[in-house]
C-alpha cells in the first residue's frame, strides 16, 4: 500500500480571498505579498492591461515585461471592464464572496460607480477590509492629485537629502516610496483582519504616499524637528554617525559603518591604526561627526592598498559591519542570498524570494505571473457563472479571456 503524498504545507492566509483592483507598484506588491503566504488573489485588469506590462525592455514570459512580472506572481487574472455597468456588477459579485479590496484608482472612481466604502461597501460587505491608495490621501489641499514615486520623493523632501553635498538632488535608486507603502498597505490589511476577528466588521486602510515618503524621512525629520536646521546632503554618509561610509579600496568600494566606540577600535585595529582610537578628535561618535572630514582622509589613505573582500572578511569577523559595494548581478548571486532563498525559480518564472520567513506557515511560490485575462474563465465559473453567460459577457465586451486577441487592441481604461 503507498504511502500518502506529503500535505502541502499550511500558509498564513489560506482561506483569505483578495481582489487586486491596482495597477503600477505599490498595490500589485502589496498584493502579492498577500498571495505568497497564501491569499487567493484575483487581479482585476482592465482590456489595455496594466501599465507597468509595458515597462521594458527587458520582456519576459507572456510577452509582459520583467518589471511587471517581479511583482505580480501569485494572482489569477480576471480582465474585465470596469467602466460598463455590467463590468461594475460583475465585480460587486466578487465582493460579496472577498475578504480585502485593494485599489489605487484615482480618488472618486469607486464612488462613481457606486462602490464608495462609507456608503456602500461598508454596508452591504460589512465584513470587507477595503486598502486605499493614493499620492496624497483623499481631502486637503492636495488631495486627490496623482502622484508616482519619484514625484513624491521631490515633494516630501527625499531628494532633497540625497546625493552629493556639491551636487543636485538625486532621485533614490529604488522606487522606495512605492515599496515601503506596498508594505504599509499589508501591515494595514493585517491589522484590519485581525481586529476583525473580533469586531465581525471590516474597516477602510487609508494608505498615501506622501504618509510614507515623509515617514522615510529618519533621521533627517527628527534632526529638524528638535532643531530647525534643515538637514544637508551628505553622499553615502550618516548625517550622525561616523565612521559610516563608503571608501576606496585596490579592488573597489567597501562600505564601513562603525555604529558605537567599540566597533571603531576594533575597526582602526584591523586597519593597522590603533592609536586613532586614543586621538581625541574621534574618541566619540560625537567627535568622530564633528571631525568627520579628517576621519574620512586618515582612513581613506590606509583602505587605499587594501583587498576590499580581505577588508570586508576582517572587519565583519571582529563584529564591525562592512561589506563590499556590490552591484545587483553580485547581490542576487551571492552565497548568502542563495542560502536565504532569495531568488526562487518556478517553470519558466525566475523571483526575488519571499523575504518574510515564518517558520510554521511558510509563504510560496505558487503561481507565476498570469497572462492578461488568463483566468477570466475560471474565475467566473468559479463565482457563478454558466458558460453561456461568460461566453455572453466576452461577446459584449465587458470580459476578456487570455485567448481573445482583443485584449491587445482594446483602448486603455481608467
Amino acid at each position: 500500500m503507498s504511502a500518502d503524498p506529503p500535505a502541502s504545507p499550511r500558509r498564513a492566509l489560506d482561506g483569505i480571498r483578495v481582489l487586486d483592483l491596482s495597477r503600477v507598484l505599490a498595490g500589485p506588491y502589496c498584493c502579492q505579498l498577500l498571495g505568497d503566504h497564501g491569499a487567493d488573489v484575483i487581479k482585476i485588469e482592465s482590456p489595455g492591461g496594466d501599465d507597468t506590462r509595458t515597462f521594458g525592455p527587458p520582456y519576459v514570459a507572456n510577452g509582459a515585461s520583467a518589471y511587471y512580472t517581479g511583482i505580480n506572481r501569485n494572482k489569477r487574472n480576471l480582465c474585465l471592464d470596469l467602466s460598463t455597468p455590467r463590468g461594475q456588477s460583475v465585480l460587486r459579485e466578487l465582493l460579496a464572496h472577498t475578504d480585502v479590496i485593494v485599489e489605487n484608482f484615482k480618488p472618486g472612481t469607486m464612488e462613481r460607480w457606486g462602490l464608495g466604502f462609507e456608503e456602500h461597501l461598508a454596508p452591504a460587505f460589512p465584513r470587507l477590509v477595503h486598502c486605499r491608495i493614493t499620492g496624497y490621501g483623499v481631502t486637503g489641499p492636495l488631495g486627490g492629485r496623482p502622484g508616482y514615486d519619484a514625484v513624491l520623493q521631490a515633494y516630501s523632501g527625499l531628494m532633497s537629502i540625497n546625493g552629493q553635498p556639491d551636487g543636485a538632488p538625486v532621485r533614490l535608486g529604488v522606487p522606495v516610496v512605492d515599496l515601503v507603502t506596498g508594505l504599509h498597505a499589508f501591515g494595514g490589511i493585517m491589522l484590519a483582519l485581525h481586529e476583525r476577528a473580533s469586531s465581525g466588521r471590516g474597516q477602510l486602510v487609508d494608505c498615501a504616499l506622501l504618509d510614507t515618503a515623509l515617514s522615510l524621512l529618519h533621521p533627517h525629520s527628527a534632526s529638524w524637528l528638535a532643531d530647525g536646521r534643515v538637514p544637508r546632503r551628505t553622499g553615502s554618509a550618516h548625517p550622525t554617525v561616523a565612521p559610516y561610509d563608503s571608501f576606496t579600496t585596490a579592488t573597489g568600494p567597501i562600505f564601513i559603518g562603525a555604529g558605537n566606540d567599540r566597533q571603531f577600535r576594533d575597526l582602526v585595529h584591523v586597519a593597522g591604526r590603533p592609536e586613532l582610537a586614543d586621538d581625541v578628535r574621534f574618541a566619540t561618535n560625537r567627535d568622530r561627526v564633528v571631525n568627520v572630514g579628517a576621519l574620512t582622509a586618515e582612513l581613506g589613505a590606509v583602505f587605499a592598498s587594501w583587498d576590499r573582500d580581505e577588508l570586508a572578511d576582517r572587519l565583519l569577523r571582529v563584529g564591525v559591519p562592512a561589506a563590499p559595494v556590490n552591484d545587483v548581478a553580485a547581490a542576487l548571486s551571492s552565497a548568502q542570498a542563495e542560502h536565504r532563498e532569495m531568488v526562487v525559480r518556478l517553470g519558466e518564472y525566475t523571483g526575488v524570494g519571499i523575504p518574510l520567513k515564518l517558520s510554521a506557515t511558510p509563504g510560496s511560490v505558487a503561481r507565476p505571473p498570469a497572462a492578461l485575462g488568463e483566468h477570466t474563465r475560471e474565475v467566473l465559473r468559479a463565482f457563478g457563472h454558466d458558460d453561456a453567460e461568460i461566453e455572453r459577457l466576452i461577446d459584449d465586451g465587458v470580459a476578456f479571456a487570455g485567448d481573445d486577441p482583443a485584449i491587445t487592441r482594446a483602448p486603455r481604461r481608467g
